[in-house]
């Protein structure tokens, strides 16, 4: 596999390879759309957007880890705790428990270094950061598809089967749907 290291997203140019847009005028992504309340999801415009996650790089804990091959980066997944995302109010996700759980939520992998088992690097990365930052749990919000394929651009929640792989358990059922596919909550106890 070609993944040689997962590390915290501390360094923006590599942040802005996996989930910035082509334009830096673009008002999309940034993989912002879950950690901010959607109103402000709705002000950051164009480049305030990277700006805003610019920022996100520099603070403890930055917004996610990325996946490298050698200096190269090819894989980016999002993981704050819940309280810090807009899961925290999503009527969609339920809240399984009052544990201060930590969310994952977006897994990308770049063309060209796809079907590589990126993905599972990131899983396990993801993990291991919110381990490091005291989760008692992680959880994610993955698409049930079963066998059915699915369109990649709404491939980032994750895949079920791929957390389970990982040792995460089904926690509930979620209202939430996407591409065709609904979505359940699944639940890793780091404790």
């Amino acid at each position: 596999m070609p993944v040689t290291a997962v590390r915290p997203a501390t360094v923006f140019e590599d942040v802005r390879t996996l989930v910035g847009p082509k334009s830096p005028t673009a008002n999309v992504c940034w993989c912002l759309s879950h950690r901010v309340p959607s109103q402000l999801n709705q002000q950051l415009r164009g480049p305030a957007r990277g700006e805003y996650m610019a920022d996100l790089c520099r603070q403890d804990p930055p917004p996610g880890v990325l996946a490298y091959d050698g200096d190269e980066p090819v894989g980016w997944a999002a993981v704050a705790p819940r309280t810090a995302t807009a899961f925290a109010r999503n009527r969609k996700i339920p809240h399984v428990d009052d544990l201060p759980v930590w969310s994952l939520w977006c897994l990308r992998v770049r063309p060209g270094h796809r079907k590589q088992g990126i993905s599972h690097h990131l899983i396990t990365g993801a993990i291991a950061f919110a381990r490091d930052r005291g989760a008692p749990a992680i959880e994610a919000y993955p698409l049930d598809n079963g066998d059915a394929r699915v369109d990649l651009t709404m491939a980032y929640p994750g895949l079920r089967k791929n957390f389970e792989r990982a040792g995460f358990v089904f926690a509930a059922d979620t209202t939430s749907v996407l591409s065709g596919h609904r979505r359940v909550l699944v639940r890793l106890d780091l404790r």
